[in-house]
Formats: C-alpha cells, structure tokens, sequence
C-alpha cells in the first residue's frame, strides 16, 4: 500500500512538471511578436509639449498605446492620462509642465494582451528644449520718423522669467544694411527714420531666465511701412507749388501783353511782301521781249490802267496778247490827240 501511495505521488509531481513546462511553450508558441513604436520625440513650442511616436502596423488588430513618466527627482515610473489609446500622441497634463523640471516619457504598444517593449525619450526640460515662436503683431502705426509697434507675447509669463524682443529693421525692402534694437516692452517705437521711405522689421524673442540662461526664438515675418510726410515737408510742398503756379501766370500774362504790343510787327514779319517769282523777272526784264516798253509808258502815264500780265516760258500767245495790247492802246492814244 506504501508503494503505491509512492507510485501515485511521483505521478501527480511528474504530471505538474509536465503542465508547468508546457503551459508557458504553449504561450510563447500562440502569441505574435509586436513591435516596438518607433520615432518616439516630445515636441514642445511656446511650452506646449506632446509625445508623438509612429504608429505600429499589424496584419489584424487595433493597436493600443500606453505612456508614463518620470522625473529626474523620483525615478519611478507612473501613469498619465495616456492609457491604452488609439492615437499616436499624448500631450502633457499642466502637473508636469513645470519649466525646469526633467522629464523621462516611454511608451510600448498592446494588441490584446501582447504588448511591445517599451521606448524611452531622451531628458526633456522645457525650459531649453521648448521651440520659442514670434510674437503677434497687433498694430503699427506709422509717422515721419518713426513706427510704433504693438506686440503680443508669444506665451504667458511666470515669475522668474523675462522677455526681450530682438528688432530688426532695414530700409527698403532689398536693403541688406540692417539695424537692431532690443526692448522689454510690448509697445515700442523704431525711431529717426526717413520720410516717405519703405522699412520693413522683423521680431524675435529671447527668453531670459536666470544668470547665463538665453533661449532665442523664431524671427517673425518680414513687414513693411512706408513713412508719411511731416508737417514742415507739407507746408514747404504746398508753398513750393504755389510758388510754380504764381510765377506761371506771371509767365502767361507777360507773353500775352508782348503779343498784344507788338502784334503789327509780328504780323508784318510773319507775312513777307509779296515779290515777283525771280524766273518771272528774267522773263520780263528780256529785251527781245516785244511790248515791254509800252507797258512801262502805259503803267507811269495811267496808274489806274497798268496791269501786270504773267506768261510762261516760250508762249507766243502771250507775247502777241502783249503785243495786239500795246497796239490798241497807241490808237486810242492817237485818236485822243485828234
């Protein structure tokens, strides 16, 4: 009875064995291996952060994310509020948005209960690993020498920290000598510009902690104001006209009374006498030319009836016309004496 009440323990122990070694070969065995995520980074602007990390891809399943923390003083592992999610990012609640504080995040994936191994970041402290963008331009208003500017924080302050906003402006818009100025101030003014003139001006912010600590910022993009006129260059414009136009109708009166007084000579010189063309004289002036004397007789005996007669080159007709006019004139002449 002994014996085999020993025979039936050795077979419990040995069917036990047998079930604890199958059990996790049978596991290991059914299980699908699930990667890890990959690209896992914090990304922070304005001290906004968030984990981001690329999505894990598998032939069938709804793949779930898991995120914790800690911080450099308790190096414990907690949760946050990024338990089995379905998305690819976690932003951090406001308890670990603390400035200064150091940060660890991981995150593994889980498809039911399998899950991947967890991926760690690197040290995150916000204060120098957070992306500073520009701040908003809300209003400039423009003069004869200056512009004044109004901006807006690009975050929220918090005691020990300051901002200095980097001011950078340049005439015309292909100008490359620059000028800079700095100021605290949300509202300043870019001083001893030039009238009527093109500036443009970019922001940047620089945040200043304690001793030694700067962390620069995004430059804004560039804008552009064109100066307006002073009051002096105004008055001086509207005198210098006035000036122009005073003296132009001086100008007008004095070249219509010179044409009024002498508008007879004007005439006279813009109106030549007339002359007899010169080929015409030479014709006349031919003494082989019959009638020419009786013309001349008839025009300093009787003004009245002198007629000057002008004929072309070679023409018989006129020079017998002169002729038969010379004849009857001599009878008439006769006949008078009679």
């Amino acid at each position: 009875m002994v014996k085999e009440f020993r025979d039936q323990k050795l077979a419990t122990v040995y069917l036990n064995v047998s079930v604890t070694g199958f059990i996790p070969l049978l596991a290991l065995e059914s299980s699908p291996h699930l990667p890890a995520p990959k690209d896992v980074v914090i990304y922070s602007y304005n001290f906004h952060s968030l984990l981001r990390w690329s999505p894990v891809e598998v032939d069938r399943g709804l793949v779930l994310y898991t995120v914790n923390y800690k911080t450099g003083a308790f190096n414990k592992w907690d949760e946050m509020n990024c338990t089995r999610i379905t998305h690819t990012e976690c932003s951090l609640p406001w308890s670990l948005k603390e400035r200064r504080w150091t940060l660890v995040l991981r995150v593994r994936a889980e498809l039911g209960q399998v899950t991947s191994e967890w991926v760690e970041t690197d040290p995150f402290v916000a204060e120098r690993n957070t992306i500073i963008g520009p701040p908003k331009v809300n209003s400039v208003t423009v003069s004869s020498d200056s512009l004044l500017i109004s901006v807006t924080p690009p975050f929220g302050s918090e005691a020990g920290y300051s901002l200095q906003y980097h001011v950078s402006y340049w005439e015309n818009a292909t100008s490359s000598a620059k000028k800079e100025t700095k100021t605290s101030n949300t509202l300043f003014k870019i001083r001893n510009l030039k009238e009527l003139t093109l500036y443009c001006f970019r922001i940047q912010v620089e945040l200043l902690a304690y001793p030694e600590f700067q962390l620069l910022g995004l430059q804004s993009v560039p804008e552009c104001y064109r100066t307006t006129v002073s009051e002096a260059s105004r008055v001086g414009y509207i005198v210098l006209i006035f000036l122009s136009v005073l003296l132009s109708v001086n100008l007008v009166a004095v070249g219509l009374s010179f044409l009024w007084r002498y508008h007879k000579k004007l005439k006279y010189w813009s109106q030549p006498p007339l002359q007899i063309p010169p080929h015409f004289e030479e014709y006349l002036k031919d003494p082989n030319m019959p009638g020419l004397e009786v013309l001349h007789s008839d025009a300093e005996d009787d003004p009245d009836n002198s007629s000057i007669v002008f004929c072309g080159e070679g023409s018989q007709a006129c020079g017998s016309g002169l002729a038969g006019q010379a004849h009857s004139r001599s009878i008439s002449s006769d006949s008078d004496i009679t």
